[in-house]
């Protein structure tokens, strides 16, 4: 075999092992990319559900506290913000406000005693508590989910190839401002 042929059969295969770890590289890329866009699409269901009790929730003391009409449109607001809300950053701002006006909606509860002990009441709250737990869930997957992803396109060779198919990083799904103080209401 003359030399030239051996030297374009090594050139070859080397395009060849190159063109191979890239496809690899970016088959793994597309695999931890819908992995990320799916947990996001699970804290958002959950979000989805949040709201919808919320609905539920605020019609109930609205029968039993209907002068804190305040409350009520705090949470109408932010509930419209966060269903309307297109982006993960916008969202994150919309729940954050919805977290912030249901504080004060359940501490308004606090003050009355024929509402604590409606049923229907309690029944929400149980399913709001099991959905708070579901919405923790989905954020820590999806946070970990987006650690992987993060992690793996800045990493070398990958970092290359991620900026070659414009591949960026996703932000985390953090608590908001506040979300450890207790919030106030007062009657």
């Amino acid at each position: 075999m003359k030399k030239w042929a051996v030297g374009l059969l090594v050139i070859g295969l080397i395009v060849l092992v190159i063109g191979m770890g890239i496809v690899r590289s970016y088959n793994s890329l597309i695999d931890l990319e819908t992995a990320v866009d799916s947990s996001w699409a699970e804290v958002e269901n959950q979000l989805q559900r949040r709201a919808d009790l919320i609905y539920n929730l605020v019609e109930t003391v609205k029968g039993y506290a209907s002068h804190e009409e305040r409350v009520f449109t705090e949470i109408a607001e932010a509930r419209s913000r966060l269903l309307a809300a297109q982006s993960p950053a916008d969202q994150m701002a919309a729940n954050s406000s919805l977290d912030s006006a249901l504080g004060r909606l359940l501490a308004i509860s606090e003050a009355y005693p024929e509402l604590k002990a409606d049923a229907s009441f309690i029944r929400l709250q149980d399913e709001l508590a099991g959905t708070e737990n579901r919405i923790a869930t989905a954020r820590r997957r999806y946070n970990d989910a987006v650690e992987v992803w993060n992690r793996t396109i800045r990493r070398f060779p990958t970092v290359v190839i991620a900026n070659m198919f414009g591949k960026e990083a996703r932000a985390f799904f953090q608590a908001s401002a506040g979300a450890q103080e207790v919030p106030r209401v007062g009657f």
